[in-house]
């Protein structure tokens, strides 16, 4: 089969086909050099007029240019890499979700890896995209203090989101407040009555800069809590055999506090296993409101952080570092909101219940 297009020089017959449409091609239509055709689809050394009459040809024909070529030209692949701790957590999912609807929105494209929850392997991974040529990163890092991330930002536009990436030169931070999550969430259970607490914290090295190694310990301290912090990995399985441990002790904790919702979900499976009742014998608060959590057996309690935005900031700052303009706010701070829901009861009303 085959096309025809009305040209200057008159009449073109193409081939419709799959075959790419090349840049030669689409400046035999025009009548132009493939030089003159190159400039005019990149807006610069030829009339607003020319520029119109081969971009709709160019349209008509389907051309695209070609990814490489197209890099080669500007220097950028219109690529961002996003690393995140783990896809094993729903959240996380949820975040690169919105990340790239935001990217494509600006004609970019994103290049998603897993580094399952290792810091080591999520190094090794941000190592290849810049090798790659990505144009800029956005990561959620394993460990905020590896000395690696100040290497990284000297040499690529680097967004970090969650936290700050210790002296690294970053193209900006969207970080969560922390410290007034952690408050939140032990003074809620301090306020029911919970002294025992655990509080299972995700996988990776433990740094200066992780909520469960700062924070927990000093708010635990000024309630007067006893807290057992435990590490556990985001897979449902795992996560359920680290909880299924800690709830199945001689003298087990009356309350859990998750670091990640889908950690929480590990402690559902494990309380149903084990005969333990939420919240009449244990209460469960998570940290990031994936939707699944609402739709739970009971409705669990977390917080929402506002993943919209967040996307939308970490977004607008590599985007804007990439194409050398000024970033409007180089550090946002997402504030969370608990949302109290029917997995958290009173240990004392919880003593009487399971007397009746």
């Amino acid at each position: 089969m085959t096309a025809i297009i009305e040209t200057p020089a008159g009449r073109t017959t193409l081939p419709t086909s799959t075959k790419r449409v090349t840049l030669r091609e689409v400046a035999d239509a025009a009548g132009l050099s493939p030089a003159a055709v190159s400039y005019a689809l990149r807006g610069i050394q030829v009339s607003p007029q020319t520029q119109e009459r081969v971009r709709k040809l160019a349209d008509e024909l389907g051309y695209e240019a070609h990814p490489i070529a197209r890099a080669l030209a500007s220097g950028r692949t219109g690529m961002v890499g996003i690393l995140g701790p783990s896809l094993e957590d729903l959240w996380q999912q949820r975040l690169v979700a919105e990340a790239g609807r935001a990217l494509l929105a600006r004609d970019r494209y994103a290049l998603v890896l897993d580094p399952g929850g290792d810091p080591a392997r999520q190094r090794m991974l941000a190592a290849q995209l810049r090798d790659q040529q990505v144009d800029g990163l956005i990561v959620s890092p394993v460990d905020p203090s590896d000395p690696f991330w100040s290497v990284l930002a000297s040499e690529l536009a680097v967004v970090s989101i969650g936290d700050a990436l210790g002296d690294a030169s970053t193209a900006g931070e969207v970080l969560f407040d922390n410290r007034r999550g952690v408050r939140e969430a032990l003074e809620h259970l301090h306020r029911l009555k919970h002294t025992r607490i655990a509080v299972l914290r995700p996988p990776g090295s433990p740094t200066n800069d992780r909520p469960a190694e700062v924070f927990v310990s000093a708010e635990a301290k000024r309630l007067g809590l006893e807290v057992l912090v435990v590490s556990s990995p985001y897979e449902l399985d795992e996560a359920t055999a680290i909880a299924r441990g800690v709830f199945s002790s001689a003298r087990p904790p009356t309350a859990a506090f998750c670091f990640s919702d889908s950690i929480a979900y590990g402690v559902y499976a494990a309380a149903g296993e084990l005969e333990i009742e939420i919240p009449q014998q244990l209460s469960v608060v998570g940290y990031d409101d994936n939707p699944v959590s609402a739709l739970l057996a009971p409705p669990l309690t977390t917080f929402a952080w506002d993943c919209e935005r967040l996307a939308e900031e970490a977004v607008a700052m590599v985007v804007a570092a990439i194409d050398g303009k000024r970033v409007r706010r180089r550090r946002v701070v997402i504030e969370p909101v608990l949302r109290t829901r029917d997995s958290t009861a009173p240990r004392a009303a919880v003593r009487q219940r399971m007397r009746v």
